[in-house]
């Protein structure tokens, strides 16, 4: 006799209704205690930079409490006042009262710099075989499906954030903080975005102020104003899901550069290298090969080779070329005109900071609501 026993069919069911795919992206707002610390960095960053183009600058930035660690390596051919460089970006992010632990005038800044490592500075090098200043994977991402040629929901999670501090700074209410998230999730159906479906967000407040008042508020002038015409009164909506939220930024939370890499990007809808961006100048590749991988990208859509678009990129330290190139268009397009045309592009670190021009101080805008899709940063022109 057998030792199998049988097992009984299951029961069928009808088979459930597909449902349009979502997708989901978050956002923070410039007072997150990340934010704050990627903010600081590339301050730093900008002011060696204003001073010495040519500087090389790997900064780390950590905020907790009373306290801003500042921690890497720097070569440049001037100094800068580091202290002033971070009281000067806090007291812009917002945090100024003297009864919060982190304000701008009350913290204790400790700094750790050294120079950069001569072996790396010797095979990093200059001119145009500078090799990159790093090994690593960099993801560039286009879509079509967005004016800005971005996935739709990390545009509207960074719209709502972006609000939030309008709103702040502007006073519309007199009680938000600098801290707050956003998370947006959108409905698609044929891999092209139908409708707004759910929403969080959580803002930083005052004591005192009830939720009804804070939920009224986020629905009926924070979501219609960021979303505009994505905005659709039947989404499931969470305001502050946990509560209160009255203590926030380093002081609630401790805040590290490089920890909101997805947020800076592409929302989770492309792949990501794993490198971060804040507190590095263009000759580490993590940021400015991810910027030129952006920039190839836009090009196949705005040659019409595509309706998305994926370029991926590797390097070895102290190599000059890229010892891996990637292109996928997902099926929108001319798959091998494609790859053509991105392959036609000068990678290499040199190339890269030349085309995109990128030893000026321009990294403070990119900071916050993300480094892609912005209007005016060299690697989102169409040509």
């Amino acid at each position: 006799m057998s030792q199998v026993q049988s097992v009984a069919a299951p029961r069928t069911r009808p088979a459930p209704a597909v449902a349009p795919d979502l997708l989901t992206a978050e956002s923070v707002t410039e007072g997150h205690p990340d934010k704050v610390a990627d903010f600081i960095a590339d301050s730093i960053l900008d002011a060696y930079l204003a001073a010495d183009p040519a500087a090389r600058v790997a900064v780390e930035v950590l905020v907790k409490n009373g306290f801003v660690i500042v921690a890497g390596e720097v070569t440049a051919q001037a100094d800068i006042p580091v202290e002033r460089v971070v009281r000067d970006a806090i007291r812009h992010v917002g945090y100024l009262s003297p009864d919060d632990p982190f304000n701008a005038q009350g913290v204790e800044i400790r700094q750790f710099l050294s120079r950069q490592s001569r072996e790396i500075a010797r095979g990093v090098g200059n001119g145009k075989r500078q090799g990159a200043g790093d090994q690593g994977l960099m993801v560039g991402y286009a879509t079509s499906e967005t004016p800005a040629l971005m996935p739709l929901p990390i545009v509207l999670a960074h719209a709502l954030t972006r609000q939030l501090a309008t709103a702040r700074r502007a006073r519309e209410v007199d009680w938000l903080g600098p801290d707050g998230k956003a998370q947006v999730s959108v409905s698609y159906a044929d891999g092209r975005p139908i409708e707004v479906s759910r929403i969080v967000v959580s803002t930083q407040h005052q004591r005192g102020v009830e939720r009804a008042t804070l939920e009224a508020w986020v629905r009926d002038a924070l979501l219609p104003a960021a979303l505009k015409q994505w905005h659709n009164p039947k989404a499931s909506v969470d305001v502050n899901p946990s509560g209160s939220f009255v203590r926030g930024g380093p002081s609630a939370d401790c805040g590290v550069t490089g920890r909101k890499i997805v947020v800076d990007t592409y929302g989770g809808a492309a792949r990501h290298g794993g490198g971060a961006f804040s507190g590095k100048d263009p000759s580490k590749v993590d940021r400015s090969a991810a910027y030129f991988a952006r920039w190839a990208a836009r090009q196949v859509l705005v040659q019409g080779l595509a309706r998305r678009a994926e370029v991926e990129v590797a390097y070895a330290i102290g190599k000059a070329d890229p010892i891996a190139l990637h292109v996928e268009t997902f099926g929108t397009g001319d798959q091998a005109a494609a790859t053509e045309l991105v392959r036609s592009f000068d990678f290499s670190p040199a190339g890269i900071i030349e085309q995109l021009d990128l030893r000026r101080p321009i990294y403070r805008l990119t900071t916050n609501y993300g480094h892609f899709g912005k209007p005016g940063l060299p690697w989102e022109n169409g040509a």
